[in-house]
């Protein structure tokens, strides 16, 4: 079935809808033929091509291309500007995608007898009308109502024409000729005065003009000294405008310098350089935490940091009082600080690695002892210039006795819970922070360039 042809004669001018013609159209005599070459006479212009484009947007539905299972032959002409056929030929429908050119219609296998009399017939009806032939019925449909408003159209301007003239006819107002001629010749004098009105107003615009060049010319060497004036007076507003920002630039520096050096004067470089504080049961200094916890064991880097720091302190300190420690010379080393015996030489380390072997050195218990010798040392050194000074917690051979229950604690961690040996560096920190705040306290006015 996907080959068989269905003949269609003709398709729609307008929608291109395939079409079939009915049979009583194949036999036309000659003289009907002659008849419809006969020019159509119509009283009704129809404007097709303003209404082109509604009419264009009227797309039937399709049957042959929407099903795909038929062929068809239809026929197609190619006309001029003028209406004259160009050619015509037939197109073959392939039933899903469009048309394709089989031949010229008068081919013998596609055209016959009763195409061309058919193909005659909608020539001589499209050669005597802006229409071409043959239409489908809805093409026909909408051809007749556009031609019915049009239609409509001429009658209402043809009652309108009609109702002014008959309101002309029945006028009786006549025009009075001599009445006119007066006024005609009123109206000539009036124009010869105009003119010679126009002449003189023309001599005093040459005038005008001559003088409008000079002032122009004026207006234009102004001009120019407005130019070289507003250019100076930007030059001269630029240099000012740079000076004042220059000048506010220097203040804002001296202002900020000024507020620096104040800040500077009322700052205690002991108190921004070395933070002591604490972090729920460890001490600490400039954040780094001084003790271990089994439920929080602190890395031996971060002890290590603190010791160093705590050993810079003091170091600072003793070297603002001018006190030399006996037995011991602190070295501040970082996270390596450690304290030199001054008899036996030893180094003793104030840093540790963890592990069952560190666990059994003395040396980092020695060191932390020796530490708090010196921090003792220290106290007894301000106790003689102020009686007044009291540390929080005592301190006597490596324990730190806490004074509100009576309760020692070691310094040392060997045979010793790391809940104790916590506790005891934070009382020793908290020992530091008050010979901190007496140091500072004594030596708010001097630089403290230590």
């Amino acid at each position: 079935m996907g080959d068989e042809r269905v003949l269609v004669s003709f398709t729609c001018q307008r929608c291109l809808q395939p079409i079939k013609i009915d049979e009583t159209f194949d036999r036309i005599d000659e003289h009907k033929l002659a008849e419809l070459s006969l020019p159509i006479n119509s009283n009704i212009d129809v404007d097709l091509e303003s209404q082109a484009m509604s009419f264009d947007q009227f797309v039937p539905p399709f049957g042959f291309r929407d099903s795909g299972a038929a062929n068809f032959e239809a026929f197609r002409r190619i006309r001029d500007g003028s209406g004259k056929v160009l050619t015509q030929y037939a197109v073959y429908g392939t039933g899903t995608n469009g048309f394709m050119l089989i031949s010229d219609v008068w081919d013998n296998d596609v055209g016959s007898h009763k195409m061309k009399v058919k193909a005659e017939l909608f020539d001589k009806l499209s050669s005597n009308s802006e229409i071409d032939h043959p239409l489908c019925d809805e093409c026909t449909d909408t051809l007749l109502e556009m031609m019915d408003q049009q239609l409509k159209l001429a009658d209402n301007d043809f009652n309108d024409y009609l109702s002014y003239l008959k309101k002309l006819e029945a006028s009786e107002d006549v025009p009075d000729i001599e009445q006119l001629e007066k006024e005609l010749a009123d109206l000539s004098t009036e124009e010869e005065r105009l003119v010679a009105e126009l002449a003189m107003l023309k001599t005093q615009e040459e005038a005008i003009k001559v003088s409008i060049e000079g002032q122009q010319a004026e207006q234009e060497r102004l001009r120019d000294e407005q130019v070289k004036y507003w250019r100076e007076y930007t030059k001269h507003r630029r240099d000012l405008m740079a000076t004042e920002d220059e000048f506010r630039s220097v203040e804002n520096h001296l202002a900020y310098a000024q507020s620096q050096l104040d800040r500077l004067k009322k700052t205690n470089v002991f108190n921004v350089t070395f933070h002591i504080w604490h972090s729920g049961h460890f001490g600490t200094i400039n954040n780094f935490r001084l003790g271990r916890l089994p439920s929080a064991p602190v890395d031996w880097s971060e002890i290590n940091a603190a010791w160093g720091q705590t050993a810079l302190l003091l170091s600072a300190l003793a070297r603002k009082m001018n006190l030399t420690f006996k037995r011991y010379k602190l070295v501040p080393y970082g996270n390596h600080s450690y304290i030199e015996e001054f008899e036996t030489g030893k180094q003793l380390p104030l840093y540790g690695t963890g592990g069952i072997r560190f666990y059994w050195d003395t040396k980092f218990d020695a060191a932390m002892v020796a530490f708090l010798d010196c921090l003792q040392q220290f106290k007894d050194e301000v106790e003689k210039g102020d009686s007044g000074f009291c540390l929080p917690y005592k301190m006597d051979k490596g324990k730190i006795e806490d004074s509100a229950t009576g309760n020692s604690y070691s310094i040392k961690i060997q045979f010793n819970s790391e809940e104790q040996w916590t506790k005891a560096l934070k009382f020793l920190l908290t020992n530091l922070k008050w010979g901190l705040a007496w140091v500072s306290s004594q030596f708010a006015d001097d630089k403290l360039d230590d």
